[in-house]
């Protein structure tokens, strides 16, 4: 489990961005597939927004088969995630694999409080136009693994267990299958 606080940790410089993640991203090795650069910064709450699932433009994900993490604004709610810190070099990559060019998630500056009560500004990112729809089991799992591992609050990490995924049994990509499994091996 990383260390959740950020008490020393040296902002970001002129070459790195902060980026707060909720979804997927908040497990290290799905980060890492196409962002190696992602390192952890801290664990962080994002107030007045809530986590929700969705398919955007309708479209169920062909590579998540069923509803992919969003959030939106809902005053008294809160979104707890993590803040990777990233090398600007991988902005492209990132805002790729977020489907900014497609429209899917458009990018979004957001102020999160650390849990020492810092305040600091990261990039995330927000979905447009979607049908809310519950997550696979698979996305959901991917989530939950993250939040362990980066040691997101206890009743947090219950809220995302309760998330009632859809039916999907098949397969995801083969890489996400392999993250599953080594996650799976870890737990036993």
């Amino acid at each position: 489990m990383a260390n959740s606080g950020c008490k020393d940790a040296p902002g970001p410089d002129e070459e790195s961005f902060l980026y707060f993640a909720y979804g997927s991203n908040l497990l290290t090795e799905r980060i890492h597939l196409r962002n190696p650069s992602a390192a952890f910064f801290c664990v962080a709450r994002l107030q007045d927004f809530k986590l929700d699932f969705g398919n955007s433009q309708g479209k169920t994900s062909q590579t998540w088969h069923g509803g992919i993490a969003t959030i939106f604004q809902s005053p008294g709610d809160e979104v707890w995630g993590v803040v990777w810190k990233m090398n600007k070099s991988n902005l492209n990559s990132l805002d790729e694999q977020e489907g900014v060019k497609s429209g899917m998630y458009v990018v979004i500056e957001v102020k999160v409080a650390t849990q020492e009560g810092r305040e600091i500004t990261c990039r995330s990112y927000l979905m447009t136009n979607y049908e809310s729809a519950p997550p696979s089991p698979q996305y959901k799992k991917i989530i939950c693994m993250g939040a362990k591992e980066n040691g997101l609050p206890l009743e947090y990490q219950e809220k995302l267990k309760a998330i009632e995924p859809n039916d999907y049994t098949g397969k995801v990509s083969e890489e996400i299958e392999d993250i599953i499994k080594k996650g799976e091996t870890q737990t036993l």
